[in-house]
């Protein structure tokens, strides 16, 4: 290999490097970006429509023997009518903390403990209360969409200050710019999907 063969060659394989450095921090933080998917998810799975679903209650936290856990871990969750839940926890010892966690949640329900059950009565909603939950969830959205700019927003510093440091040329910086911001339309996206499908439920 001639030596300006070897130059570009070394020029190319070094470029390529560079670009496989740049994905290998993108993707790093893609997974940090899914999570906060993730969580708004489950958390607008517990803004309570008119159907009773084990995803109202299944995340609430507990706290059970100095432990926090969610009553999904401490218990079986059934909806045997259209308003109603069921939870039967595996330990009897885990009845009150759970229906204390209910009761303390933003559900505005009132657990009904039955023997070795806590049974949850969905009442149907009122206006006034469509309007409170859908401005919960228009709060917990902006959280999640918040979430999402902050993750950008330390990426990309950490993406200028690889820059700066001459780890990756201005090209490379710009292109991570425009990827990272495609990464970030997609969650927004995903975001406004959930929202309106549960803006629909709640309408219902």
């Amino acid at each position: 290999m001639s030596g300006d063969g070897f130059w570009i060659w070394g020029g190319f394989f070094w470029y390529n490097f560079i670009k496989m450095k740049v994905k290998e921090l993108l993707n790093q933080k893609k997974t940090g970006f899914d999570g906060v998917l993730e969580f708004y998810k489950n958390d607008i799975a517990a803004v309570r429509t008119n159907r009773a679903t084990p995803a109202l209650v299944e995340n609430v936290p507990v706290d059970y023997y100095d432990q926090k856990l969610k009553i999904k871990e401490l218990a079986s969750i059934t909806v045997p009518e259209p308003r109603t839940i069921v939870i039967q926890p595996w330990d009897k010892g885990a009845i009150e903390p759970i229906a204390s966690a209910i009761t303390k949640s933003e559900l505005g329900l009132n657990p009904a403990v039955e023997g070795n059950a806590i049974r949850l009565t969905l009442p149907p909603l009122t206006e006034e209360s469509r309007k409170e939950l859908l401005k919960l969830l228009k709060r917990k959205t902006e959280e999640a969409r918040i979430k999402l700019r902050r993750a950008r927003e330390e990426l990309w510093d950490k993406i200028q200050k690889m820059e700066r440091s001459g780890e990756i040329p201005e090209d490379d910086k710009f292109w991570a710019k425009d990827e990272l911001q495609k990464i970030i339309d997609e969650g927004n996206k995903k975001i406004e999907e959930m929202e309106k499908k549960k803006e629909q439920e709640l309408l219902v």
